[in-house]
């Protein structure tokens, strides 16, 4: 085990460069998402692509299901391109992904990665032909593959063989186990194939994705103990809201924990009109609490009770949070480290001033029914004392120049912070 963290040292993989991304090797774990636009529409998907690549998204993956879709690839590879972000694209294929490939070149080259799902790439005889056309195209353009298997398009033919098998058996296995065994053989052999095809396994990430807690660990602790190729984590359809959240972060941090993935996703259903990006914030939430990478500054602060009844605590807490969000893309490229940073926002007396004094700047609110004097620490110690109705406004103030003098280049100022385009 790591010392003092709890976590098991990360299982030995294949390292695989995904455009400009390591993933697996001694790389950290990589953050991934994909898009949920009609990859037609080449404008609005390049857009929801940057947003999802400033929210933290270090690999975006794009529904590539026929000739619109793969036409309209080379041109939000362009976009992209021009608005600075320089994201890799996953071109997500199925059924037809052997023709589109092959039909439009200028796709297959504008992807930085494959997705190949062994369940539907074909049947019988068709299917060794078309999973060798998508191999051959991916060595043409020296581009890795993720051999993706899921639960819900799993090859019917193996999983019939392995239960017929298993019914032959003196003692048959529970249907839920073989059928889990048929994901770890499918993605183990279909990455075999592909070797055997020429690929080699630094060009090689594999997935075994189901919907259900259980049975995904169960799946991925198989798959890495019978292999070192690269592996990305994903509880497929999670779900809507908090049960999508806990059940991937469960998922998630019992295979984390034992040192099993190298890149991972959450597959959250959004809420009607709902944000996108939602799913790289929790991502990068389940790998910075876990202790594994650090993407934005923590903020510590306390769940509230009948001690901080009034709304000015919750008020300042989601105000902060809120601004360090939305600060964090410039902070990021002017700050180096400020990730690293460490807030508190405290809600009364009693757990306030030492919580505060812990982090690096921290502010502490009286309480319930008092007039609001929060108490300011900066590095252990206490600064000042603020009043008033801006507290929040000059709270982020403090912030802001905190960051600039401990993390900044001292001939640095605010007027040279320069964002990314927002996209057109």
């Amino acid at each position: 085990m790591s010392p003092n963290t709890g976590l098991a040292p990360r299982r030995t993989s294949a390292g695989v460069k995904v455009g400009n991304v390591m993933v697996g090797g001694d790389a950290p774990v990589v953050v991934q998402s994909m898009t949920n636009t009609d990859t037609a529409d080449a404008d609005g998907t390049a857009q929801q692509v940057a947003d999802l690549h400033r929210a933290g998204s270090e690999v975006v993956r794009i529904t590539v299901d026929r000739e619109d879709a793969a036409k309209a690839v080379p041109y939000i590879r362009e976009k992209l391109d021009n608005w600075g972000f320089d994201v890799p694209l996953v071109g997500d294929f199925h059924y037809i992904g052997h023709q589109l490939l092959t039909k439009y070149p200028d796709c297959a080259e504008a992807l930085a990665k494959y997705r190949i799902n062994p369940g539907n790439v074909g049947r019988r005889a068709k299917k060794e032909s078309q999973f060798s056309t998508m191999i051959d195209v991916a060595l043409k353009y020296d581009r890795p593959v993720r051999i993706g298997v899921n639960l819900g398009s799993l090859d019917e033919e193996l999983l019939v063989k392995l239960m017929d098998e298993n019914s032959k058996a003196e003692q048959p296995k529970d249907a839920a186990v073989v059928t889990h065994e048929a994901l770890v053989e499918s993605a183990l052999s279909n990455a075999k194939r592909a070797e055997e095809l020429g690929m080699s396994k630094n060009k090689i990430i594999l997935s075994c994705k189901v919907s259900e807690v259980q049975g995904m660990v169960a799946a991925y602790q198989s798959l890495a103990a019978q292999s070192d190729y690269a592996l990305h984590l994903g509880l497929t359809e999670a779900g809507m809201g908090s049960k999508g959240i806990v059940s991937s972060t469960a998922a998630l941090a019992v295979l984390l924990q034992q040192g099993i993935g190298d890149t991972i996703r959450i597959s959250l259903t959004p809420e009607p009109g709902g944000d996108r990006t939602e799913e790289v914030i929790v991502a990068q939430e389940v790998l910075q609490t876990m202790g594994l990478r650090s993407f934005m500054p923590l903020v510590t602060a306390c769940p509230g009770c009948g001690r901080t009844t009034s709304t000015v605590f919750q008020t300042l807490a989601g105000k902060i949070q809120a601004y360090i969000r939305e600060r964090m893309p410039d902070w990021r490229s002017a700050y180096p480290g400020v990730e690293e940073l460490n807030l508190a926002v405290m809600g009364c007396i009693v757990n306030g001033p030492g919580e505060s004094k812990m982090a690096d700047i921290g502010i502490s609110l009286p309480g319930t029914g008092e007039q609001p004097a929060a108490p300011v620490f900066i590095d252990g110690k206490k600064a000042m004392t603020l009043r008033g109705p801006n507290i929040a406004e000059e709270f982020q103030d403090l912030v802001e120049n905190y960051i600039k003098n401990r993390f900044g280049d001292k001939s640095h100022n605010d007027a040279e912070i320069v964002s990314r385009p927002a996209a057109e």
